[in-house]
């Protein structure tokens, strides 16, 4: 039998209805994207700082100064691991007590664990003492991105008027890549005006410290958002902490098959790529950090087209554009990479391009999925899963094979994984010019 795409769980959705679309779309717009903004800003200056990182908070490994960076990316990889339990707590929290409060406390959450990773304590000071520090902020980071992508996801297509639920969705990664673009561009300000040993003893520092000042900025802007979830009688029952998960199993399934190439995809490209581009060909950190730079800015224009493309000719479409594309031109984008600063920023453009595929109606296609009583824990958990799996640990993978010798396994990984997550993409019924479930 075919699973719809908002197929009836055993307890009635009806006293847990989101509200109407908003009155005031422009301002939820605002609420959800400033303060997304903020949260991924706090996420990624970790990726984009790792070198220095590594040095201060890690020994040295011995014959290798790839250890201390393995271990900075471990240390990634981690925090995308507590990213399915915010996924699901933060979620339930969405769905049982509206979406605005998730995302006040979410964002709560990154600004004090963004304020810890500032002020965590060398590894010359204190010993292992310091990536203990590091670790319990990383692991609080997760938890809080998981809950935010949850909250935020469910709260931008709610808000939506009918027949934009794709380009309100596309904000998702537009607020998403400001973040990054912001850290990218601070960090490649910090990294070209300051000396190396002012860039690691305090510089890498000033981009967490300002990520807690924003993240108070966020929660003021939060707190005057229009709540989506419509009020509940008093005696109609909570949704519990995994009825999406028993009442909706093949659903979740298919948010991990919907999600695994797009994420690979996506943190391969815009965390790791520059990365890769030092270790493989030796480029410059600066030159790789303004390129990563540039083609962010990019992308986040890309995302309201193709939101707006969805909403017209469908989700499929898009969805194999991005892994059928990244199937076929993945390892030929990555060994077109040659050192210069030209052929870093082409390939980062080209593959940005095939990424909106996935990126600007993700959002849009993971509501979709699931009814409103169990909407925001539904996506929350195996969205949160498949990222943890395979896009926290995209780094961590590509570095490792650098360390042994096979760095070219990378380029046909991310291409089997976006050919598998195709393989779903066929099967997946169009929900773009159906109504949402309320």
């Amino acid at each position: 039998m075919t699973e719809t795409a908002t197929d009836t769980p055993d307890t009635p959705d009806t006293p847990d209805t989101p509200a109407p679309p908003s009155r005031r779309p422009l301002r939820q717009l605002l609420a959800a994207s400033v303060g997304n903004a903020v949260e991924w800003y706090d996420w990624y200056a970790y990726t984009f700082l790792a070198t220095h990182l590594a040095r201060q908070v890690f020994p040295p490994g011995a014959g290798s100064s790839l250890v201390p960076l393995l271990s900075t990316f471990a240390v990634f990889a981690v925090g995308f691991f507590m990213r399915p339990v915010g996924g699901l707590l933060m979620g339930a929290v969405a769905d049982r007590r509206g979406r605005r409060t998730a995302l006040t406390v979410t964002i709560l959450l990154m600004g004090g664990s963004s304020l810890l990773v500032g002020l965590t304590p060398t590894y010359a000071a204190v010993g292992l003492l310091s990536p203990v520090v590091l670790v319990t902020a990383r692991l609080l980071q997760g938890l809080s991105v998981g809950g935010e992508f949850a909250a935020s996801t469910t709260f931008l297509v709610e808000s939506a008027g009918p027949g934009r639920r794709g380009l309100f969705s596309s904000f998702q990664y537009v607020s998403t890549t400001i973040g990054q673009l912001a850290a990218s561009g601070l960090a490649a300000l910090l990294v070209a005006a300051l000396p190396e040993d002012d860039m690691n003893g305090w510089g890498w520092r000033v981009p967490f410290l300002l990520g807690a000042v924003l993240s108070l900025a966020g929660f003021w802007i939060r707190r005057g958002a229009e709540e989506t979830l419509a009020d509940r009688p008093a005696a109609a029952p909570r949704p519990g902490l995994f009825d999406a998960l028993r009442h909706h199993p093949r659903a979740s399934l298919r948010i991990c098959g919907i999600t695994a190439g797009g994420t690979l995809a996506y943190y391969t490209w815009t965390s790791y790529l520059p990365t890769y581009a030092e270790l493989e060909t030796g480029m410059a950190k600066t030159d790789a950090l303004l390129a990563g730079t540039l083609s962010l800015a990019f992308f986040a224009l890309l995302q309201p087209v193709g939101g707006l493309l969805s909403d017209r000719f469908g989700r499929k479409p898009s969805l194999l554009f991005f892994g059928l594309g990244f199937a076929l031109l993945v390892v030929p984008l990555l060994r077109a990479l040659d050192g210069s600063f030209l052929s870093l920023l082409l390939v980062q453009c080209a593959g940005m391009v095939l990424l909106t595929g996935f990126t600007s109606v993700s959002a849009a296609v993971n509501a979709e999925v699931f009814p409103a009583r169990v909407r925001a824990a539904g996506i929350g958990f195996p969205y949160s899963l498949t990222v943890a799996l395979f896009g926290g640990t995209a780094p961590y993978v590509g570095t490792l094979l650098q360390e042994l010798g096979r760095p070219g396994l990378f380029p046909w990984y991310v291409a089997a994984l976006c050919l598998c997550s195709s393989a779903v993409y066929l099967r997946l019924p169009e929900t773009a010019h159906r109504s949402l479930d309320r």
